[in-house]
């Protein structure tokens, strides 16, 4: 969907609340009774029931005390236009209505942007360059989702508040910011290192110190160096030709056309020999040395190659 598309339902649901939205529900286990906000239809044609938190409480009930009729203690009953339907609903008692001329009438999405802009303009916030803020009521859809996962809330809890079908909608929608996925990185370190034992957190000894070091020393070899990890041993029995882990230095190219060369030398004079158990396994080594000599030579004919910048789009 697009992101203008989506603006439209998002405002379009806001202005689509009426004072029956606002229902009672008792919870099972207490018996206490909490407001919930009723939302239907949603963008997925979908009844929501979204928990009222006492903020939002006080807003609503200011919002109903402005509206309601001081004569009879009603709310209004109006007709609310759809522009994106392009159809007028039934008369409800709108929550989003205000006195135009001699009439009354659900506010317009128009309206809504206009009031926002009024509002950033009165609070003088800037962004990084100085430039006036400018936010859409889709933007604060977004806000909020972000704020709820970065604080526990679970992905998927938040797709089903918003009406998500598909939960690849709903984190298109968050924003990671680099100072949250530092905090988070440094939440998930600390965390999977109180559940190791405390010893492996100790100082090393001497002795384990200079294992560590002879081990990147006994990796420098005569071709190049062994890309075996630390506290393995060599499965090879030092056949460094044959072994996938050896890395060869380009310098050492020269030495690795002579082996190839003695090996080509050896098979031939074991062939005079019959010597076929010796034939198979220098075939072995010199098919090894031919595949790291082409190796080398894609390495030194491609080069490093530019990928580029990464072009980051907006996939609301």
């Amino acid at each position: 969907m697009h992101r203008p598309v989506a603006a439209q339902h998002c405002v379009g649901q806001l202005l689509e609340l009426t004072h029956l939205a606002l229902i009672s529900y008792q919870l099972r286990d207490t018996g206490e009774v909490v407001p919930l906000l009723q939302i239907v239809p949603s963008k997925s044609n979908s009844e929501r029931l979204l928990l009222v938190t006492p903020e939002l409480a006080s807003v609503l009930a200011t919002i109903i005390k402005r509206i309601r009729d001081p004569q009879t203690g009603r709310i209004p009953l109006v007709a609310r236009y759809d522009p994106h339907e392009r159809t007028t609903g039934p008369m409800l008692p709108h929550l989003f209505q205000h006195v135009l001329g001699w009439r009354r009438e659900v506010i317009s999405q128009r309206l809504v942007q206009r009031n926002l802009n009024d509002i950033l303009g009165l609070a003088g916030l800037t962004d990084a360059a100085g430039k006036p803020l400018r936010y859409t009521p889709h933007d604060f859809r977004r806000m909020f989702v972000t704020e709820a996962v970065a604080g526990g809330l679970p992905v998927h809890i938040a797709a089903r508040l918003l009406g998500h079908a598909n939960l690849n909608t709903t984190q298109a929608y968050l924003a990671v910011f680099q100072d949250d996925l530092i905090r988070s990185y440094r939440a998930f370190v600390a965390e999977r290192r109180a559940l190791r034992p405390a010893a492996e957190y100790r100082d090393p000894t001497d002795a384990e110190w200079e294992e560590f070091q002879q081990h990147f020393q006994l990796r420098k070899l005569e071709l190049g160096t062994c890309g075996r990890p630390y506290g393995t041993p060599c499965n090879h029995e030092h056949a460094c030709i044959r072994c996938p882990m050896l890395r060869v230095d380009p310098d050492q190219r020269h030495r690795l056309v002579e082996i190839a060369t003695n090996l080509e030398g050896r098979i031939a004079e074991a062939h005079e020999n019959g010597w076929l158990g010796e034939v198979q396994g220098l075939q072995v080594s010199l098919e090894a040395a031919r595949s790291k000599l082409g190796a080398l030579d894609r390495q030194s004919s491609t080069g490093p190659v530019n990928l580029g910048l990464p072009i980051l789009r907006d996939p609301g």
